[in-house]
């Protein structure tokens, strides 16, 4: 039998997870216009009915259990949907981007719905952690149909560039990435105060080494083809880094929430560096290329030891709040 704790905090995380299909839907709705690919398009109307299913059938299980969603959260994270349509249609590669931040979103979505089911198993509610499992599925499966599309997502963003013009879209993605990395490396260097768990904080101290070595290799890239980095975009990547720590702060399950995050942000790596090679192929710049591989492998070994890690930020986050 489950204790009042869990139970209450079994809520907070249904609650947590249908404030997140909320911001999932405002996305996926106007997200096929702006996909600027008819697969991709296709494979966001999909998920669309999916995810309209997601909130649906969550909403149910909240009701089931005798509580509803939480409108305050509700609200806030449709509007955060609605603020990303508006800044990926206003950047010239609105597909490329639009793909790669579905690929990081589903990710977060997957992550959230493992600790669902993680806190439903301690609560003995079998119903929950079903449903959630159910979900995480849907969701990686999403996720690897966008994998398959970077590369009309990356034709899309390309289409009315000029060949002459590749060298200069090469170096833009390049100081995307650096501004990128400056991101995680503010994140990161908070990671393991915020952890909650000495496993959790190694797997940070670790990457964050890792992470600064990154950036400075993309630097080199950048100046060896003649570029830089972007001051403005890399600030703008650093502040929105110390607004996620602040509000990891004011969370007391903090360890799940920063490591589904942390995990979602690996996959915007991947996404990013994937999208990278793309471009440095039809460039013929085959060092950017290896330099986009190399990287991408790093984040995909941070992403799998963070996803090793979920039972561990579950049970952290479980006795952040008190719950044995």
């Amino acid at each position: 039998m489950a204790s009042n704790g869990v139970a209450e905090q079994l809520v907070k995380y249904l609650t947590d997870a249908h404030s997140i299909e909320e911001q999932a839907l405002q996305q996926l709705r106007g997200a096929p216009d702006a996909a600027g690919d008819p697969e991709l398009a296709e494979a966001f109307r999909l998920h669309l009915a999916e995810t309209e299913r997601h909130e649906r059938v969550v909403c149910e299980r909240l009701e089931a259990l005798g509580h509803s969603p939480s409108r305050i959260k509700d609200v806030l994270m449709r509007a955060g949907g609605a603020a990303f349509l508006l800044f990926a249609r206003a950047q010239p590669d609105t597909p490329g981007k639009l793909a790669a931040h579905a690929f990081s979103y589903e990710h977060m979505e997957l992550a959230a719905y493992d600790l669902l089911a993680r806190v439903a198993d301690r609560a003995a509610d079998e119903e929950t952690a079903a449903l959630a499992r159910e979900i995480r599925g849907e969701e990686n499966a999403m996720a690897q149909r966008l994998a398959d599309l970077f590369d009309r997502a990356v034709d899309a963003s390309l289409r009315e560039v000029e060949p002459d013009d590749l060298d200069e879209q090469l170096n833009k993605y390049l100081a995307d990435a650096h501004a990128i990395e400056a991101q995680a490396i503010q994140l990161l260097e908070k990671g393991p105060g915020l952890a909650g768990d000495p496993e959790l904080a190694r797997i940070y101290e670790e990457h964050l080494a890792e992470t600064r070595e990154q950036q400075r290799l993309v630097d080199e890239r950048l100046e060896a083809r003649g570029g830089s980095s972007t001051s403005l975009k890399d600030m703008a990547m650093r502040a929105g880094a110390l607004n996620w720590g602040m509000f990891f702060q004011t969370h007391p399950d903090t360890p799940g929430k920063l490591a589904c995050f942390a995990y979602a942000f690996e996959h915007l790596e991947i996404a990013g560096y994937r999208e990278l090679a793309l471009v440095a192929r039809r460039a013929g710049d085959e060092e950017t290329v290896a330099l986009a591989q190399r990287i991408r492998g790093e984040e995909e070994g941070a992403a799998q030891k963070l996803a090793d890690s979920f039972d561990r930020a579950a049970e952290a986050s479980l006795q952040a709040v008190g719950v044995a």
